[in-house]
């Protein structure tokens, strides 16, 4: 027997059955959201998971593509590995939620959301982030939930409660929040430019719509929720701290974490660990917990020196930005670059153009997207922060931080039509210690303009953490943190944007929510700070883009025929097409309604094969003069040709202005002749001639 439970959210119903599949699992849910199906589970291994000392969470967003009605692509023909899409589904709903379990957690913990059908009107990534909030607070898991999700769009100036796919791709305003009964706890928008107090009503507009589904979870969790599990604490005794404290007394930890040199930092808290092990020689216990008594040590120090005495690492004041660099043009032969260094935060961007025909193409669930023209693409090598491990790969956090900073530009870049290139951005960390995103969102706006990609406005990111109290009133916001504050402090919000307004927001806590004051002031702090970063840095690397493209970047002709001559173009099989490129080494893309792109990097080249394609498009008239090619001799004459697939006759007696006796006296295949076309002859047949060309066209 099961129960189904449902809602009225943004004129939609979400309906939810709890009892009626998977079983099996601690907690599950199938909800539909119009015809949106998803299946939500969340599931707990009964023991702990030994010798780690993080909450190991695992959040799974499976895109099936029978729920759009296709077979897989590819020699398989069955699903492979995560999209980018998943992958930054599943990294939405780990955000907020992971905060909600218990600290000394260590039971492994899979929350999967399977994708199994799709209705346009009703995305499924909203239905997944509710579903793994409902599977996850009715399961016996330690939650201290519920936590709801809302999505906001915007067309026209209208906000849009959970919009659907085509509202959410065409609109203004890309939002998602997540807030728990009294807080708001994530944020991740992208925005054209959209003002900040507008994007204030907006966040607290999806909070009051959370707080409705909230109320929902719990009437679901009163009736059918499980008793919550007793699980293994995995927390360090207090008894172990105050040992430590009379071995590393708190003054001395804290010189030891006082620094802007991130090596001095870790050598420093090496030597410390290394006397504590000594100490601690003889108690195993103790040994086994030593890393993370350290790492609580360090953080509950710099939190009080920040809270309470207003003490940053490195000296900074609350609102100061580490020292900055900017400048453009180091690497050469590429397209575009540029680097962008904030203290120990090193970015270097490289931007690639290339045809509308390099475009990525997209096979997901959206049937809205099927390629995308920009790319921005993010590595973070272990050099960066001077370790060692092989490469792998890009993992969640490397896809994550690139389609941030994707999500900040893509506002400001330009139409096809202004700019018909195909753009790929890649940043490359050269150095990491806090917020290499916002880095990259930099970097990435001036190797843009160095590539002379005319972008509508300069963009640039920070990110402010948050060190809080015992109450609401009791914190401090810090702008541009460093790792250290990352780690121990309580939030990284980043934003981007113009002057005018922001692009793209990415906000997560370690906290149970923000207060509305502090949301306030840290999007303040972002505004403040990403205007002096473009005012006194940026612009004075580079101020605007370029007038047109590098040396070494392929230029773009576009010319428009007749969508009807698009076969002529192409001819049998390819053949025309591909024999222009043959001949000219250019590419060549050609759009449905006539559009022709010709791509090259050698001007001359160019210049041919437009020449060949406006022949071949061109129906011949009387007087027009031509160059070809003689590919074949007949006794009565001879063809030539003067563009792929293009070619007419010349009859012997247009030969020449003196009697021809035989075509081979005058003509050899392979020369190459001026005519001028006479017009058609008397069978409607177009007839060119040799011997009538005008000298002064010879």
């Amino acid at each position: 027997m099961y129960k189904t439970y449902s809602i009225e959210i943004g004129n939609k119903t979400l309906s939810v059955d709890i009892g009626r599949v998977a079983a099996q699992a601690n907690g599950a849910a199938l909800l539909k959201y119009g015809d949106t199906t998803v299946l939500s589970t969340a599931t707990a291994s009964d023991k702990p998971r030994e010798g780690i000392d993080f909450f190991p969470l695992s959040v799974e967003f499976e895109e099936k593509m029978y729920a759009v009605g296709k077979i897989p692509g590819g020699f398989k023909k069955r699903e492979g590995r995560a999209s980018d899409n998943a992958v930054l589904t599943a990294r939405v709903i780990d955000r907020p939620m992971r905060p909600l379990f218990p600290k000394d957690y260590r039971n492994d913990v899979t929350l999967n959301n399977l994708v199994m059908s799709v209705d346009p009107e009703c995305r499924p990534e909203i239905v997944a982030m509710l579903g793994s909030a409902i599977s996850t607070c009715i399961s016996d898991i330690p939650f201290d939930g519920p936590c709801a999700m809302t999505q906001i769009g915007m067309i026209d100036g209208e906000f849009i409660i959970n919009p659907s796919q085509l509202q959410w791709d065409c609109g203004e305003l890309e939002l998602t929040v997540a807030s728990t009964a009294q807080k708001v706890i994530m944020i991740e928008a992208g925005a054209d430019e959209i003002p900040e107090e507008k994007m204030l009503e907006a966040i607290y507009l999806a909070h009051d719509e959370n707080l409705k589904i909230i109320e929902f979870i719990n009437k679901i969790v009163s009736e059918v929720g499980k008793e919550k599990h007793s699980y293994e604490s995995c927390a360090i005794p207090q008894e172990m701290f105050e040992a430590i404290k009379q071995i590393v007394p708190p003054e001395e930890m804290e010189k030891a974490v006082f620094t802007d040199e991130k090596q001095i930092r870790e050598e420093n808290i090496k030597k410390i660990t290394d006397r504590l092990t000594e100490e601690f020689a003889d108690n195993e216990e103790y040994l086994a917990m030593l890393g993370e008594a350290v790492y609580q040590y360090q953080k509950k120090t710099v939190r009080k020196m920040i809270l309470k005495d207003h003490k940053r690492p490195d000296n900074r004041a609350l609102d100061q930005i580490r020292p900055l660099a900017a400048e453009v043009d180091i690497i050469p032969r590429v397209h575009g670059s540029a680097m962008f260094t904030r203290g120990q935060t090193q970015i270097c961007d490289i931007v690639t153009l290339a045809p509308l025909s390099d475009a990525q193409r997209v096979d997901g669930l959206d049937e809205n997207i099927s390629s995308r023209r920009y790319m921005h693409h993010y590595n973070f090598p272990s050099y960066s922060v001077g370790e060692t491990k092989p490469s792998r790969g890009p993992g969640r956090r490397e896809i994550g931080h690139g389609a941030l900073a994707e999500r900040a530009l893509i506002p400001v870049l330009p139409s096809e039509e202004e700019f018909p290139y195909a753009i790929r951005a890649v940043s490359e960390t050269f150095e990491s210690n806090g917020s290499t995103s916002m880095a990259s969102t930099c970097a990435s706006c001036m190797a843009l303009m160095a590539a002379g990609v005319p972008i509508k406005k300069m963009v640039a990111g920070i990110s402010c953490g948050l060190v809080t109290g015992d109450t609401d009133d009791e914190y401090v916001v810090l702008t541009d943190i460093q790792g250290l504050e990352d780690f121990f402090g309580d939030m990284d919000f980043k934003v981007t944007g113009t002057k005018d307004g922001i692009t793209a927001i990415q906000m997560d806590i370690k906290i149970h929510g923000l207060t509305r004051p502090i949301v306030e002031e840290a999007i303040a702090r972002t505004r403040q700070a990403r205007l002096y970063i473009m005012d006194e840095v940026m612009s004075k690397a580079i101020d605007k883009p370029r007038a047109e493209v590098g040396p070494y970047a392929p230029k773009i002709v576009s010319i428009q025929i007749d969508p009807q001559k698009i076969g002529d173009v192409v001819g049998q099989r390819g053949k025309t097409i591909n024999e222009i490129i043959d001949r000219t080494g250019v590419k060549i893309d050609i759009s449905d309604d006539g559009m022709v792109s010709i791509c090259g990097t050698d001007k001359a080249m160019m210049d041919e094969a437009q020449r060949l394609l406006e022949i071949i498009v061109t129906d011949f008239e009387k007087g027009q003069i031509l160059t070809g090619k003689v590919i074949s001799i007949k006794e009565f004459g001879a063809f030539v040709e003067f563009a792929p697939g293009k070619e007419g006759m010349v009859h012997i007696s247009k030969i020449a202005k003196r009697r021809v006796e035989r075509v081979e006296d005058e003509l050899t295949l392979g020369d190459v002749v001026t005519v001028i076309c006479l017009g058609k002859d008397k069978m409607g047949r177009i007839s060119f001639s040799i011997k009538d060309v005008p000298a002064n066209a010879q």
